[in-house]
């Protein structure tokens, strides 16, 4: 039995999000699907994150254990193949340790959140960014954010549903820059709370507005409850864009 790490990309439209789940397809079913064309193994397919329904990925990583022999640039092409026509498709293949884990080994994750700020609607990138029509300051938005860097409890940021242990996160990364119409914010730790991107994303659009200062943003991250912060902001603009070991 050989253990693969996949390195997968995939809009996230159209799917219920990465899990497996009953109510729709999943990114991890369609994996898990044609690896079994494949192999007639019926396997796990482990992702380093569970994103959600609407939430893309550039580089998320997985493994599974597969018992047939099979060269990792094949099984690479072969799956690639069995995804057609879905919007996935794994960028590399190889054989890794069997203590690797890609959900526990990871050391650190990185996200992308792409903000289009336009009175115009969105076109080739609608369903993969947010359309915030008022202007925003993305300089504000940048030196706000800074004030929720380090080691914090993120109960503000938490999703109700959240499963982790703990609010508390150590977050490495936190950079907002406009490039054109696009504000884009990059943000990197060793893992995050449920939705923790995205009430960012969505209360920092409050500064950006001018409704929020930074000294708001330090208070609401020192309330420690989720009433206090701002709106989430939807999964089309969020991507994961890598995970490292």
């Amino acid at each position: 039995m050989t253990r693969f790490k996949l390195t997968i990309e995939y809009d996230g439209g159209g799917f219920v999000g990465w899990q497996r789940q009953e109510n729709g397809p999943s990114i991890q079913q369609s994996l898990e699907e044609a690896i079994f064309r494949i192999t007639g193994e019926t396997v796990l397919v482990q992702g380093a994150g569970r994103t959600d329904a609407g939430v893309h990925a550039l580089g998320q990583v997985a493994h599974a254990d597969i018992e047939k022999e099979i060269a990792a640039d094949k099984l690479k092409d072969a799956i690639n193949h069995h995804l057609k026509p879905a919007p996935i498709a794994v960028l590399s293949s190889e054989p890794a340790d069997a203590e690797f884990h890609a959900r526990f080994s990871a050391t650190g994750r990185a996200y992308l959140y792409r903000i289009v700020n336009r009175r115009a609607p969105l076109t080739v990138d609608r369903g993969r960014a947010w359309l915030v029509n008022s202007a925003l300051d993305a300089a504000a938005m940048h030196d706000a954010a800074q004030v929720l860097i380090g080691h914090h409890d993120f109960s503000t940021f938490r999703a109700s549903e959240c499963q982790a242990q703990s609010p508390v996160k150590t977050l490495d990364r936190l950079s907002v820059h406009r490039a054109g119409e696009e504000i884009q914010l990059i943000a990197e730790a060793r893992s995050f709370l449920h939705h923790q991107v995205r009430n960012i994303v969505g209360t920092l659009r409050l500064v950006g507005e001018g409704k929020w200062s930074k000294d708001d943003l330090r208070a609401a991250l020192e309330a420690k409850d989720r009433t206090k912060g701002g709106p989430t902001a939807p999964p089309d603009g969020l991507y994961l864009t890598g995970v490292t070991y």
